[in-house]
């Protein structure tokens, strides 16, 4: 499980304007929730939480909130960004409770090198990046790895065939892709050659008209 510490401190304004004002002293409002607490007002200072972020995986990764001395453990829910900017304009915080699972997102990492790409050329394609599951908040894995050794071409890998750890639970479509290996294109192509009509342009057969003659023999 990742972990990172962050300092925050509480704000008592809330609004537009005072978000405005809060961003442009250096800080970033935010706010945390969860279950059994009400939800509270925050500002970041702007560098730490850009640095931060910038060596994490925000969407699984358990942040220790430092709050008056406090400690709150918590998982970033959402970032909101500037639509032309990369300025961060506010955070939402959730914080954990024992024993109480959260869902969230974690990167597939392929392993191996499929028999189908190192023996015949195939091409692999990874058709999924991140696998959402459901898990406690103290055994949250920092990825998902999946074996493709013994792909070959025109096999493909889904969700159920993802070993988890215990206590991870798959959530969505057991299904899914998650990857392909394909023929190489030089191979599809040869393929496509071989099916072609000979001789350039296929000939065209149409009915005679009834105002059609025979040709005289």
């Amino acid at each position: 499980m990742a972990s990172a510490n962050l300092s925050v401190t509480t704000r008592d304004s809330s609004g537009k304007g005072s978000s405005r004002s809060l961003r442009k002293s250096g800080r970033v409002p935010a706010i945390i929730y969860g279950h059994g607490r009400e939800a509270q007002a925050l500002s970041i200072n702007t560098r730490d939480l850009e640095k931060l972020l910038e060596h994490i995986s925000a969407e699984n990764t358990v942040i220790d909130l430092d709050l008056d001395g406090k400690t709150s453990r918590t998982l970033i829910r959402e970032i909101q960004r500037h639509p032309f900017k990369r300025q961060i304009l506010h955070v939402d915080f959730q914080e954990l409770v024992a024993g109480e699972k959260v869902i969230v997102r974690l990167p597939v990492i392929l392993m191996g090198v499929p028999d189908g790409v190192r023996m015949d050329g195939g091409i692999l394609d990874q058709t999924m990046r991140e696998l959402e599951v459901e898990v406690d908040p103290a055994n949250i894995p920092n990825h998902v790895e999946v074996d493709v050794t013994k792909m070959v071409i025109g096999s493909s890998l889904h969700v159920s065939d993802i070993k988890l750890p215990e206590g991870v639970r798959i959530v969505g479509d057991d299904e899914a892709s998650v990857a392909v290996v394909s023929a190489p294109r030089a191979a599809v192509e040869a393929v496509a050659a071989e099916d072609a009509p000979a001789g350039g342009e296929p000939e065209v057969i149409r009915a005679k008209k009834p105002d059609e003659e025979e040709p005289a023999k």
